[in-house]
């Protein structure tokens, strides 16, 4: 299965960055560029916890679409998981680490897993835009979080 690893150094400690990560209005503002917002009757706002569902929806690839997704692994302050459990892909799993570093910061390290539908056609997505989209967009979300968890 395809995986994307992306690290991001912050200068905000790891419980900042791991509690700022868990809010949903947060997320939604860091990936604003997505017209992203939650829907119930997922969680829709507050910090997200073990078994919480969250449903986003926000437009990707010129498609509005929604992920379900549900938090499958929490390890405060340093990790926590989320799996996807409806929406375009076959599967999807988004680990989120947050690393002490030397300086009193944060190593942000995101890990996406995910398998498209559609088997070779899904595949071939893959090749020609999904991964570079995917990349994209966490790049762009890292980079806002970035700036909020730094001010």
């Amino acid at each position: 299965m395809p995986t994307i690893t992306l690290e991001t150094q912050i200068s905000a400690t790891p419980q900042r960055c791991f509690d700022l990560a868990r809010d949903v209005a947060v997320h939604c503002s860091t990936v604003a560029f997505t017209q992203e917002r939650a829907l119930p009757p997922g969680v829709t706002e507050g910090r997200l916890d073990l078994g919480d569902l969250v449903i986003f929806e926000a437009r990707h690839l010129g498609v509005r679409q929604q992920l379900h997704a549900r938090i499958v692994r929490m390890e405060p302050p340093h990790l926590f998981a989320d799996e996807m459990v409806r929406g375009a892909f076959k599967s999807l799993y988004h680990l989120h680490e947050f690393l002490p570093d030397d300086g009193g910061g944060t190593l942000m390290r995101d890990t996406i897993t995910w398998e498209a539908p559609l088997g070779l056609l899904g595949r071939l997505a893959d090749f020609l835009f999904l991964r570079r989209h995917l990349k994209r967009f966490l790049e762009r979300k890292n980079a806002a979080f970035k700036a909020l968890a730094e001010r």
